[in-house]
C-alpha cells in the first residue's frame, strides 16, 4: 500500500528530493539515499512515458515513494501514467475547483470517474496479476495538485476541499512570477503568500507540500505545518557540487607559483 499517502494524511513530515535528470540510474541513486519521496519530473525535466516507466522500475520496491509530475493537467496523460505504474501524481497549474475535480475523475474508474479500463495490459495491475485492482486502485492512488498562481490562491479552499484530492503542493517559482517577482521566490510578498497558503490548506484538513532548496526555509515550512517538503534537486546538487569541486582545485592551481619563479629559500 501507499505509505506516503497514509503518512501525509496523518500530517507526518515527509522529506523528498526532485529527480529531473531523467535517467533510471540517477533515480535509483536518489531513491536509495533515504528520502521519503521523490518527484520524477515530466513537466520541466526531459522525460517522456518510457523514460518515466524505466525510472519507476528502477526505484520499485524501495522505501522512497515515486511521485510523477505530469507535464500538464490532462486526463489522457493521467490515464497513461497510472497505467505504467505511477500511483502518486503531482498535477501542475491547477487554478480552480473544477480543474481539481476533473483530475480526481481522471484517476477513478467509472462510475466514479472517467479513467479508461486497460488494466490487463498495464503495469499498474501487474498485467492483471493484482487481485481486485479495478475495484481498489483508487485506495492506493495519491493525487497531489499544484497551486502556483494568484487565481489558484483565490480558489485555494475550494481546490483543497475537493473530495479525492490528497494534498496541495505550492509552486514557489511560478507563484513568484505570477505575483510580479519573477526569479525571486524569497520576496517578502511571495513568502507571505506561501505561509498563508500553508495555514489555509491546513485549516481545510489537507496536507501541504513545497519544493525549496534553502534549508532554513524548508525547516520553516515544516514548522508551519507543511507535510511533504522536497529539499533539493538532483540537477542542482550535481551542478553546485561539480562547480565547487572544480573551483577548489582551480584555485589551488592558480595559487601555485609559475614554473619560472625563483624558489623561495627554506627557513630553518
Amino acid at each position: 500500500m501507499n505509505a506516503f499517502k497514509r503518512a501525509i494524511a496523518a500530517l507526518q513530515p515527509q522529506i523528498g528530493i526532485w529527480q529531473a535528470l531523467a535517467t533510471p540510474y540517477t533515480a535509483e541513486i536518489c531513491a536509495g539515499a533515504g528520502f521519503d519521496w521523490m518527484v520524477i519530473d515530466a513537466e520541466h525535466g526531459p522525460n517522456d512515458l518510457p523514460l518515466v516507466m524505466a525510472q519507476l522500475q528502477a526505484v520499485d520496491g524501495g522505501a522512497t515513494e515515486a511521485v510523477v509530475r505530469l507535464p500538464v493537467a490532462d486526463t489522457v496523460l493521467v490515464k497513461q501514467y497510472l497505467d505504467i505504474g505511477a500511483r502518486s501524481l503531482l498535477i501542475p497549474m491547477i487554478d480552480t475547483a473544477e480543474g481539481a475535480a476533473e483530475m480526481v475523475r481522471a484517476t477513478r474508474y467509472p462510475p466514479f470517474g472517467i479513467r479508461g479500463v486497460g488494466a490487463a495490459i498495464g503495469r499498474a495491475s501487474r498485467w492483471d496479476r493484482t487481485a481486485d485492482y479495478l475495484h481498489r486502485a483508487q485506495e492506493d492512488i495519491c493525487l497531489l495538485l499544484q497551486v502556483e498562481s494568484q487565481a489558484a490562491l483565490e480558489n485555494l479552499e475550494a481546490i483543497a476541499e475537493t473530495d479525492g484530492v490528497d494534498g496541495v503542493f505550492i509552486g514557489p517559482s511560478d507563484l513568484a512570477a505570477d505575483l510580479g517577482h519573477l526569479g525571486n521566490p524569497a520576496h517578502p510578498d511571495v513568502q507571505a503568500a506561501i505561509e498563508t497558503a500553508i495555514a489555509r490548506i491546513s485549516a481545510c484538513g489537507k496536507p501541504s507540500g513545497i519544493l525549496i532548496a534553502d534549508e532554513r526555509l524548508a525547516r520553516h515550512y515544516l514548522e508551519l505545518g507543511a507535510s511533504f517538503v522536497a529539499v533539493g534537486t538532483d540537477v542542482s546538487i550535481l551542478a553546485r557540487g561539480t562547480e565547487a569541486l572544480a573551483a577548489k582545485f582551480k584555485s589551488d592551481e592558480q595559487a601555485k607559483p609559475s614554473s619560472g619563479a625563483e624558489p623561495k629559500p627554506s627557513v630553518y
